[in-house]
C-alpha cells in the first residue's frame, strides 16, 4: 500500500509539473531565478537514494551569532527540528533542548565525518564544543541513518554529520569580532596555509574566544576558548591523508530553572535566578550561584586515509581519539548521607566528576561499478567512562562540609563492534538501495562502594549490592530505500530504517537505589537486579516524500510514521516503599511504548534574484502506547501526546537583497505542548520574531570580502517558556527554562 500510495503521488504532481510548464508556455515568458541554496537533499557515499537533508553554508549563515557555538541552532531551520536554549547566545552548554521529530536529542547520533561525539551522564551528543565557521556544510537524517554513520550510543532521533571546511587550497585568513548584548563579545581567527611546496601540504588553524554575561542573574557564561586544526597531505595520486583536531574548553555558570506554579505568572518570576550572595541560613544557600555551575574540557582527534586502489575501489581508515572532562555542580535541598548510624538530609552541593576517553577506528572497502554500489566497513571503539558524584553540605558561614563519594564504583572499559554493508544501484531512472547494521555493546562489570564514616571521616566501602555484572546488548539495523525520477523537477522516495540507543541514565537508578539501600535490601533487591530491566531502546521509521523543484520553487513534502519499544519508562515497585513518600517506588525501565506519524514541508520560493522565500511547518503526533503505573496509581497515558512534543511547529523567513544589502526577518511558531505525561501542566504556544541585517563588499583592496551584521532576537520581547527539564515520561518533579529576551548583536569580519 505504501509503495502505491508514493508512486500516486508522484504522478499526480508529475501531471501538475507538465500542467504548470504548458501554462507558462502559453502565459508567461519562461523566467529562471537563481537563488543560493539554504538546505539541499543528501546521501552518504556509496548511496543512490537521498535520505538526508544538508544545510549548506549559506543555511548555517542564516543561522548567524547564535549558531556558531551551537550545532542545534544551526540545524533549527529544518522541518522536524525544535531547538530551544535559555541563554540568549547559546553558550549555556547543558540547559538546552532538542527534539527531532519529537525524540529528544541526546538520543541521537552527531559525528564529524562519520566520528561518533557522544559522552555520559547525560548520554549524547556535546554540540557545544565546535566552532561552526570551520565546517562547510551538516547533514540531518532524521528517519533512515546511513550505516557508516558511526552511531556512539544510538541514533533513535536520528543522526547529524558535521563535514569540516578543510584546508583550503589557497592561502587565506579570516578574522571577524562580535558584540552584544548582556556584555557579549566573540572573537574568531582562521588561517589556511594554501599549497606549501612539493608536497602540497596544506593545513589550516583558527582560535576562537567566547563570553557573556548571564541575561538574568548573577554570574558568567563563559568564556570559552576552541582550537580547531586540518591538515591535508597528498602522497602520490592514490594516498590522502587527512588529519582533524578540536580543543574546546568552557566554564559558565547556570540558569536557574522554574516551577510549573511559576511559569503561570512569568511577569513575576521570568528573571528569578540564583541568589547573587550567602545569606547564612543553608535552605536558602544551596541557590546560591557560586554552587551552581560547569566546567567543560574536550579533545578530539581524528585521521581519514583514504586509498584508491582503483578506479572503482577505494579503501579508508579513520582512527581517533575524544577525552572529555567535566565538572558540574548543583545546589540542592536535599543532600542525603548517614553519620551517626542515621540518615540525615540536610541542604548542599553534589559535584558530578565525568572524565571520558574513547577510542576507536572506523573502517571501509567501497566499490563502484558503473550500475551498483557496494560498501562494507566495521566500527570498534573501546572507552572508559569514570563517572561519580561527590556530596558536601551547606554550613552557616557558607562553607562546606566534605561527605565523600555520592556514587562511586569501579568501571572497565566497554566496547562497541559494529560490522556493516550497503548495496545500492540505478536502474534508468529507478534508484535502489539496502543495508544492514549489527551493532554490540559490551558493558563492563562494576564494584560498588559506599561512604560510611569511621572517626567521622568518609571513607569508600566495598558493598557488593552495588556491583554490577558485565552485559552484552546487541541489535540488527536494516536500511533500504527506493526512489523514482519522473523528471528533472520531480522526484519520489521511500525510505525505511531501524535506529535504536543503548541503555542509558544509569545515574538516576544508582541513585535511587542508594537513597533507600536498606529498603532494596530488606527486599532483597540488589543493584544489579534493577539493571536487569535495562535493553536498548528501538524505533523503525519509514518516511515517504516527494521533492518538487520548478525553476522559482522547490518544495519538499514528507509523511514520516515511526513506532517505538523498549523505552526507558517509569515503573513502580511495590515490594520496596519509598520512605520520603509513604508510597512504593518509582524507578525506570526498558519496557516503554510509542507511535508516530506526521508530515513536514520544506519549502523554498526563490521569488526574484532580491526575494527568497521559505516556510518550514511540522505536524508531529507522537503518543504513548499505553498507560503508565507510578506509586501503586495507573495514570491516564494510552494516547496521549509524548511530554514536551508539539504537534504544530513552523519556522519561515524572507531573505531580502538590495545590492550588496540583506535583509532576513524570521518567524519562529512552537505550539502547545505538556510538562508531564498525564497533561496536567499545559505550557502554551509561543511566536518568536527574529530580524538579521547585513552588509557585504567582495574585493576590497588587499580583502577578498568585508562583511557587517546586526541580529535582533526576539524583538517583541515575548516572554515564553522554553526548556522543559523533564523525562519523555514525567510524572512529576519537571522545571523549566525561560526564553532570553530581546537580544542585540553586532559583528564585523574580514577575509583575506
Amino acid at each position: 500500500m505504501i509503495y502505491s500510495l508514493m508512486f500516486v503521488l508522484g504522478f499526480i504532481f508529475y501531471f501538475f509539473n507538465n500542467a504548470l510548464a504548458e501554462q507558462q508556455e502559453t502565459r508567461l515568458p519562461e523566467m529562471v531565478v537563481t537563488g543560493e541554496k539554504i538546505v539541499v537533499p543528501t546521501k552518504q557515499t556509496g548511496e543512490t537514494v537521498y535520505t538526508g537533508t544538508e544545510v549548506t553554508t549559506r543555511g548555517i549563515e542564516l543561522s548567524g551569532e547564535k549558531g556558531k557555538t551551537s550545532v542545534y541552532e544551526a540545524i533549527s531551520l529544518l522541518p522536524g527540528v525544535v531547538f530551544e536554549s535559555s541563554d540568549a547566545n547559546n553558550l549555556a552548554t547543558e540547559q538546552t533542548n532538542v527534539r527531532i521529530r519529537g525524540v529528544r536529542g541526546y538520543l541521537g547520533a552527531m559525528t564529524v565525518e562519520g566520528i561518533p561525539n557522544y559522552g555520559g551522564n547525560p548520554m549524547g551528543p556535546r554540540a557545544y564544543i565546535y566552532d561552526l565557521e570551520n565546517f562547510e556544510s551538516i547533514a540531518v537524517y532524521k528517519g533512515a541513518v546511513p550505516a557508516d554513520l558511526g552511531s556512539g550510543v544510538g541514533n533513535r532521533a536520528g543522526a547529524i554529520e558535521l563535514r569540516p571546511l578543510w584546508a583550503e587550497e589557497k592561502f587565506g585568513a579570516r578574522i571577524s569580532q562580535s558584540v552584544g548584548s548582556f556584555e557579549y563579545k566573540r572573537t574568531f581567527l582562521r588561517l589556511d596555509s594554501g599549497k606549501i611546496g612539493p608536497p602540497d601540504t596544506r593545513f589550516s588553524l583558527s582560535y576562537s574566544f567566547t563570553g557573556e554575561d548571564k541575561w538574568k542573574g548573577p554570574g558568567e557564561i563563559g568564556p570559552r576558548d576552541n582550537f580547531n586544526l586540518t591538515l591535508v597531505q597528498p602522497i602520490g595520486k592514490n594516498l590522502e591523508i587527512k588529519i582533524w583536531g578540536n580543543f574546546n574548553e568552557i566554564k559558565h555558570h547556570k540558569y536557574r530553572y522554574l516551577s510549573y506554579d511559576q511559569t503561570k505568572d512569568l511577569d513575576k518570576y521570568y528573571r528569578l535566578d540564583f541568589n547573587e550572595s550567602l545569606t547564612g541560613v543553608p535552605a536558602q544557600d544551596y541557590l546560591y550561584y557560586e554552587f551552581n555551575r560547569e566546567y567543560h574540557k574536550n579533545r578530539d582527534l581524528f585521521a581519514s586515509i583514504t586509498v584508491t586502489i582503483s578506479e572503482n575501489i577505494k579503501i579508508v581508515l579513520k582512527p581517533y581519539i575524544s577525552k572529555e572532562d567535566a565538572k558540574i555542580w548543583d545546589g540542592s535541598d536535599k543532600i542525603s548521607s548517614k553519620i551517626d548510624g542515621s540518615q540525615q538530609s540536610k541542604p548542599g552541593v553534589q559535584q558530578r566528576t565525568r572524565d571520558i576517553e574513547r577510542k576507536g577506528i572506523i573502517t571501509e572497502l567501497s566499490i563502484d561499478f558503473k550500475n551498483i554500489k557496494i560498501s562494507g566497513g566495521y566500527h570498534y571503539e573501546s572507552s572508559d567512562m569514570n563517572i561519580y558524584t561527590q556530596n558536601y553540605w551547606i554550613r552557616n558561614d557558607g562553607t562546606l562540609r566534605y561527605l565523600g563519594y555520592g556514587v562511586f564504583a569501579t568501571t572497565g572499559t566497554t566496547y562497541v563492534n559494529s560490522p556493516y554493508l550497503k548495496v545500492a544501484g540505478t536502474i534508468d531512472k529507478f534508484n535502489w538501495q539496502a543495508g544492514i547494521k549489527y551493532f554490540r555493546f559490551e558493558d563492563s562489570d562494576s564494584d560498588g562502594y559506599t561512604t560510611e564514616y569511621p572517626g567521622g571521616v568518609p571513607t569508600l566501602v566495598r558493598a557488593p549490592d552495588l556491583d554490577r555484572k558485565a552485559k552484552t546488548y546487541d541489535i540488527w539495523l536494516p536500511t533500504a530505500g527506493v526512489s523514482y525520477m519522473f523528471s528533472e523537477s520531480l522526484e519520489t522516495y521511500l525510505s525505511y530504517g531501524r535506529n535504536f540507543i543503548r541503555p542509558y541514565a544509569y545515574m538516576p537508578l544508582i541513585n535511587t537505589y542508594n537513597r533507600l539501600r536498606t529498603q532494596f535490601q530488606t527486599a532483597g533487591i540488589t543493584l544489579n537486579d534493577l539493571f536487569e530491566g535495562y535493553n536498548i531502546e528501538q524505533s523503525d521509521n519509514i518516511d515517504i516524500g516527494l521533492r518538487f523543484r520548478k525553476d522559482f520553487i522547490e518544495i519538499n513534502p514528507t509523511v514520516f510514521v515511526s513506532k517505538h519499544k523498549n523505552l526507558l519508562t517509569t515503573v513502580t515497585d511495590k515490594r520496596v516503599t519509598d520512605t520520603s513518600t509513604g508510597k512504593p517506588v518509582n524507578y525506570q525501565q526498558n519496557i516503554g511504548k510509542a507511535k508516530g506519524y506526521g508530515f513536514e514541508v520544506g519549502t523554498n520560493v526563490f521569488v526574484s534574484d532580491w526575494l527568497t522565500f521559505y516556510f518550514n511547518p511540522t505536524f508531529n503526533h507522537l503518543t504513548y502506547d499505553d498507560n503508565i503505573t507510578y506509586s501503586g496509581t495507573t495514570l491516564s497515558t494510552d494516547g496521549k501526546q509524548v511530554v514536551d512534543v508539539s504537534k504544530w511547529t513552523a519556522i519561515s523567513g524572507l531573505i531580502l537583497k538590495y545590492r550588496d544589502f540583506e535583509i532576513v526577518p524570521q518567524m519562529r511558531y512552537i505550539g502547545k505542548r505538556y510538562g508531564d505525561c498525564e497533561h496536567k501542566e499545559e505550557i502554551p504556544s509561543y511566536t518568536v520574531f527574529d530580524l538579521k541585517l547585513s552588509y557585504s563588499k567582495e574585493k576590497i583592496g588587499m580583502l577578498r570580502a568585508l562583511k557587517f551584521s546586526l541580529e535582533f532576537d526576539n524583538i517583541l520581547n515575548k516572554k515564553y517558556v522554553s526548556v522543559i527539564n523533564a523525562m519523555d515520561d514525567a510524572v512529576s518533579g519537571t522545571t523549566y527554562g525561560v526564553g532570553a529576551p530581546f537580544t542585540m548583536r553586532g559583528a564585523i569580519s574580514f577575509t583575506f
